[in-house]
């Protein structure tokens, strides 16, 4: 399978790397279709911004120009990029300088049921709670532990993502997904100053929304706004958007705002 490290074929990682000793680091799930990556912008802009919160020095300019290079040789595909903030001694203390280390992994785009899509899906109630750091809220940094946990709560098939909660009960997100309610008329998703992630997807689908004139709302959401809610959906960047359709015993119809959004989507990743 395609591998680079630093730009060229490789799969050799130092034992003294960062990343593998305390999470110190950052990583973006990037689709790429025909050798296209269609929202490569907003990952580059995502990566750019935990970079300057992290302290960890990358030309986002080469960065782009090897992703490009990587999906030209992928085709279709996932590319899973890995930045470490590279080798370093025993200790917490941030090497100086540090030396970047870039990963690039390929890997068969996911083969989802298109029932997930086209019926929608089932939610399962994660025990797992996201605790709150406003230091790393809404990158997409490597220690994913409460991710492993809260996944690991379920093995029934008939739940294809899970819901991710605060520590004070508010409704976050997926466990690998962003999550959007529509009540009223308006769209409604979690903001993530606390914890979470930013996905580049959820930035789209804003972004599309506004150009529809739908009004939107990024604010807390308690559990009891989600279970009123009109319509529910999920959403990342390698699927698009799958409607929501039940959570234990709460379900909730398909809406035609949740289809127009996942149409725009739909078209956005094949184009």
């Amino acid at each position: 399978m395609l591998s680079w490290v630093n730009g060229a074929p490789g799969e050799q990682l130092s034992v003294r790397d960062r990343g593998l000793a305390y999470g110190d680091g950052l990583f973006e799930t990037i689709a790429v279709r025909g050798g296209r990556i269609p929202l490569l912008a907003r990952h580059v802009a995502r990566l750019g911004e935990g970079c300057r919160r992290l302290s960890i020095p990358l030309d986002l300019a080469l960065m782009e120009g090897e992703l490009q290079a990587f999906a030209g040789q992928l085709g279709t595909g996932v590319a899973k990029l890995i930045l470490t903030r590279g080798e370093g001694q025993r200790g917490y203390a941030p090497p100086q300088p540090c030396q970047p280390l870039r990963i690039l992994q390929a890997a068969p785009l996911p083969q989802y049921p298109a029932t997930h899509a086209e019926q929608g899906v089932r939610l399962f109630p994660c025990s797992t709670r996201l605790a709150e750091q406003p230091l790393l809220a809404g990158l997409k940094h490597l220690n994913r532990l409460e991710q492993v946990l809260a996944r690991a709560e379920w093995q029934d098939a008939e739940c294809a993502e899970g819901l991710m909660r605060d520590g004070s009960g508010r409704v976050i997100e997926g466990v690998y997904s962003n999550l959007f309610l529509i009540s009223a008329g308006t769209l409604v998703t979690a903001e993530l100053s606390r914890c979470g992630v930013a996905g580049v997807m959820r930035a789209e689908i804003i972004e599309q929304a506004q150009v529809l004139g739908v009004p939107i709302e990024l604010r807390d959401v308690a559990f009891d706004e989600l279970l009123a809610a009109d319509e529910v959906f999920l959403c990342n960047s390698l699927y698009g958007i799958w409607p929501v359709r039940a959570l234990q015993a709460q379900h909730w119809p398909v809406g035609t705002l949740t289809r127009k959004l996942q149409a725009i989507v739909r078209r956005l990743l094949e184009s």
